[in-house]
């Protein structure tokens, strides 16, 4: 190799080595001038919540809790919006959709609940579940959390599930309403009816058996119940119950078959005599048993229609809706996603989870 040549090839080198040495210099200045982590994603691709809040169930401090949840799992900061006397919760899930939510976590009691369940059925959107109230059966049935922090974890991270829901139209009313768990006519729509909310925040679930002692004496009345169209069913009975799920308070099944997602709906009526019925009743459903007692009789059906002799006090979720003649329900199968813990028997993967 020529002189000139050489000359060249230690310029060469030496100005690639000075240029590795300041491009090696602008990288190490530029990563201590910007901390953020290398896999973090930018903010807009984050996924994005949405908590719909009844002001009246939630603590001080789960505002808080729920967006450093977020933020600590990778979420953006969440959405909060909470419900009013005049919308429980149906036109603020709408809204949080229309934002392109990837999850609503209803934030209540189990009328927050539906209520948040009603604008998200069939929109694919999930319904992640943050129990507030004092039954919060939907939430016991799938097996989420009572406690606030693990119950937002399970809607941030956990399954999505695909749930039925039941569809409601009372005396002819031209909308129908949603519920998730039972709505009924009779003895249970009164219990829930005259069970004071300062007693339920004061005592919990123990108020509802204060006014069921008080209810227990009532008369029966007369129904007749058609299933999926067929021929009426003529009964004398204290209550008739549509479920969508058989659980209630205290781990008890009423309907021992229900499951939220076989597409049909259990119908349970109950026609106890005085106390010692009862007394039989309440038997048969502490051994979760389908039979067992002539007056507890179940069906199963996706539609029913339950007219009564005389108006009877009537419910939904637990929430009282007056005096009702006639209630007509269908269940609307898989209409509703909802979130439940990662890897739990309640968790069935939607297809492309």
């Amino acid at each position: 190799m020529s002189t000139s040549g050489a000359t060249w090839l230690v310029v060469v080198i030496l100005f690639v080595l000075l240029l590795g040495t300041l491009l090696a210099f602008a990288v190490r200045n530029r990563r201590s001038e910007s901390p953020a982590e290398p896999f973090a994603a930018d903010p807009e691709d984050r996924p994005l919540a949405a908590v719909v809040a009844n002001p009246t169930k939630v603590e001080s401090d789960t505002r808080e809790l729920i967006a450093g949840l977020c933020i600590e799992l990778g979420w953006a900061e969440p959405l909060w919006i909470e419900t009013t006397v005049d919308d429980p919760g149906t036109g603020q899930a709408r809204k949080a959709v229309e934002q392109g939510v990837d999850v609503v976590m209803a934030c209540g009691g189990d009328g927050t609940v539906r209520s948040v369940a009603e604008a998200l059925a069939g929109t694919g959107v999930a319904m992640g579940l943050l129990p507030a109230g004092t039954g919060n059966l939907l939430a016991r049935t799938l097996g989420t959390p009572l406690e606030m922090a693990a119950a937002a974890r399970v809607a941030l991270t956990g399954d999505d599930r695909a749930i039925d829901i039941g569809r409601v139209r009372v005396d002819g009313e031209s909308d129908e309403r949603v519920f998730l768990v039972m709505a009924g006519t009779g003895f249970d729509a009164e219990v829930m009816g005259n069970t004071p909310e300062a007693l339920k925040a004061k005592v919990g679930p123990l108020a509802y058996v204060v006014s069921g002692l008080r209810a227990m004496r009532g008369r029966r009345t007369k129904v007749t119940i058609r299933l999926d169209g067929g021929e009426d069913l003529r009964r004398r009975t204290r209550t008739v119950l549509v479920g969508n799920s058989g659980t209630l308070l205290g781990g008890l099944v009423l309907m021992p078959e229900a499951e939220v997602d076989d597409g049909v709906l259990d119908i349970v009526n109950l026609a106890p005599k005085g106390i010692p019925g009862w007394v039989a009743v309440a038997a048969r459903v502490i051994s979760r048993r389908r039979r067992g007692h002539e007056r507890v009789e179940h069906w199963t059906a996706k539609e029913v229609l339950i007219t009564a002799e005389d108006p009877q006090a009537s419910q939904i979720d637990g929430d009282p809706i007056g005096d009702v003649t006639e209630m007509s329900v269908r269940v609307d199968a898989g209409a509703l996603v909802v979130r439940v813990a990662e890897g739990s028997p309640a968790a069935e993967l939607l297809p492309g989870k």
